[in-house]
């Protein structure tokens, strides 16, 4: 190489670099901000570069899998008490699916009073009387709708923002964009109770097409708290040590013969789930937690409970994971069952989850972690305004069926306002009708909160960028502090 060709590239290297400085987040003073911010990112994935500030550093989603009645907990509808046993007007019907009503419904009344609590004046059921307490904490989205009236679609509509499988759920999305601040726990966990799966299935905390580091693991909150994880018997913490570094040296030889990032990101799960045994056992011990805690959430350390779950929810956010999902099986009110009645095992799930929510919010507030904590609670649709007739005939319990039309989601801490309520369904809590705000939009907000332009997160596959919101949503500023 003579003298003029090796100043030539140089000239031109040095013309890259600054070109590349001047693309990149702000350059230098960007990327340090956010590297500052965002803490660590997983391995092989690039460094978490957020888009502006953000007022929520972690998240814990609640989801109510099957779909509790807004009009039985938040969205007060007076004029729904006075249709209460009327044939169901035809333009309700006209157009609309639904999941089992059959024929001519008729109307049915909230099965619950209300009141108004707080400086805000937020409606609340007489079901709910610890979280009415917070009342100005809560943020409420009365105008939530969705395009699917099935459970598992609009499962994963709300949780990656497809009504088919195969995209990355909300957790995902969070954690491949900030990493996660302990390297020895996964940055998003999941926590089931209620005895089941929602009906989507492990799909709605899976990773879809980005790399597979970043899909949710399943946590339980008694016996093994992480299935596998564990040693097997007779073999020790030094045999594994030593297994691991014999299956990294082989995977090495064939990430450098195919060059297919998976391969790395296996070893990286390998060595997370090596890291694990010794981290989870401590961070899943509930019951190391003083009496008053489990007073105000009602645990019962040893079960698998929604209880135990949020608990452990707050003891894992505490430790640096950065989402936390929790999914609550049985909320489908259909009245078909003294157990899916509103007057029955609804109502009873229902006094369950305001001690245990209400104590979660005190709890992260009294640790100072409720503002920089978004927490999320809703679930995939509402309920009709209707009693559910699936055979033509009146339920012997009080039932509604799936509306994907209106519903309600509820949000505190993590840079929302406190006792604001947004939005509005229709006078009988049918339709959303002021202010809607789609699936999109909440992802979009959340998104926001993190610290992310909800169209600039993206991963390149098969041929274009895909993102959570899809090419739709927008963030509903109102809801920010």
């Amino acid at each position: 190489m003579n003298h003029t060709t090796y100043l030539h590239r140089e000239s031109v290297q040095l013309e890259t670099r600054r070109f590349f400085l001047r693309k990149s987040m702000a350059c230098i003073g960007g990327m340090a901000l956010s590297t500052m911010l965002a803490s660590r990112a997983p391995a092989g994935s690039k460094l978490p570069l957020l888009h502006h500030s953000p007022a929520a550093k972690r998240v814990i989603y609640i989801h109510l899998a099957g779909a509790p009645s807004q009009l039985e907990t938040f969205d007060y509808k007076p004029d729904l008490a006075k249709l209460d046993g009327q044939p169901c007007p035809g333009s309700f019907l006209t157009g609309k699916r639904f999941a089992f009503i059959k024929g001519v419904p008729k109307m049915l009344g909230p099965q619950v009073s209300f009141g108004q609590h707080g400086q805000s004046g937020a409606w609340f059921s007489k079901d709910l009387p610890e979280l009415a307490t917070l009342a100005d904490k809560m943020c409420f989205v009365k105008s939530m709708w969705t395009e699917q009236f099935n459970h598992a679609p609009a499962q994963l509509m709300m949780q990656t923002g497809f009504q088919l499988k195969g995209r990355p759920s909300i957790g995902s999305w969070a954690t491949y964009g900030l990493g996660t601040e302990n390297e020895d726990l996964p940055g998003f966990i999941v926590l089931t109770s209620g005895g089941k799966n929602p009906d989507a299935g492990k799909t709605i905390w899976g990773s879809g097409f980005l790399p597979s580091v970043y899909q949710g693991v399943q946590c339980q909150g008694h016996g093994e708290p992480i299935l596998f994880a564990a040693n097997p018997e007779g073999v020790s913490r030094g045999q594994r040590r030593a297994t691991l570094d014999a299956i990294n040296a082989i995977n090495q030889q064939t990430a450098a013969e195919f060059g297919d990032p998976e391969t790395r990101t296996r070893m990286e799960q390998y060595e997370l789930a090596f890291r694990m045994q010794m981290s989870v056992p401590e961070a899943t011990d509930v019951a190391s937690e003083p009496a008053h805690i489990h007073e105000m959430y009602g645990t019962e350390p040893g079960k698998n409970s929604f209880a135990n779950n949020c608990l452990l929810a707050r003891r894992l956010c505490e430790r640096g994971v950065r989402f936390v999902q929790l999914y609550d099986w049985g909320w489908d009110a259909h009245g078909d069952n003294e157990g899916s009645s509103l007057n029955g095992g609804i109502r009873r799930k229902t006094a369950v989850m305001d001690k245990v929510l209400a104590g979660l919010l005190r709890d992260l507030d009294q640790r100072g972690m409720l503002e920089d904590t978004l927490v999320v609670c809703g679930a995939e649709f509402g309920r009709t305004p209707m009693k559910e007739n699936r055979t033509g005939s009146d339920n012997p319990f009080a039932g509604r069926d799936h509306n994907p039309g209106g519903f309600t989601v509820w949000l505190a801490g993590g840079g929302v306002k406190g006792g604001l309520t947004y939005g509005s369904t229709d006078e009988f809590g049918y339709q959303s009708a002021m202010d809607k705000v789609h699936v999109h939009d909440l992802n979009a907000t959340i998104l926001h909160l993190l610290g992310f332009d909800h169209e600039e997160l993206t991963y390149f596959f098969q041929g274009r960028d895909y993102r959570l919101t899809d090419v739709e949503g927008h963030v509903v500023k109102a809801l920010i502090a």
